[in-house]
């Protein structure tokens, strides 16, 4: 167990020093978010980021990569869900077909050599099922 200050984690809550008994793994990510912080600052002053480049171009974007707001996360999950419902709605050999393929990243080689299939047919599967993933997602749209 370690002692921290929780007034040099959260300074605006805690005015005065409150020490506090920690394991080493919550240690381990406070200092781990710490680096990534100060990680994060560095970035920003080699880009030249700390003046406002910010054009709605996706400059700023790029240079500092920022994390993503709660309206993107959340737009995020929205489509997973849309896509894992497609998903499910195509025929169980192209649907597990598409899921090595692009969530497990295996090759179309590898598919047809673990299911035993020439690897051809596995590539059309994977080809017809995107399309019908497709046309599936615009619908829902």
């Amino acid at each position: 167990m370690q002692k921290i200050n929780l007034r040099e984690l959260y300074p605006d809550v805690y005015k005065t020093d409150v020490f506090v008994d920690v394991a080493e793994e919550v240690l381990a990510v406070i200092r781990g978010q710490e680096q990534d912080d100060a990680a994060y600052e560095r970035r920003m002053y080699r880009h030249k980021a700390h003046y406002s480049l910010n054009r709605e171009d996706g400059i700023e974007n790029d240079a500092l990569n920022r994390p993503l707001t709660p309206e993107e996360i959340l737009e995020q999950k929205q489509l997973r869900e849309e896509v894992y419902a497609a998903l499910m709605q195509l025929t169980a050999v192209q649907a597990r077909r598409i899921y090595a393929r692009f969530y497990l990243g295996m090759t179309v080689a590898e598919i047809a050599r673990i299911e035993g299939a020439d690897r051809r047919r596995v590539w059309e599967s994977i080809r017809r099922g995107l399309k019908k993933l497709a046309r599936l997602l615009d619908t829902a749209r």
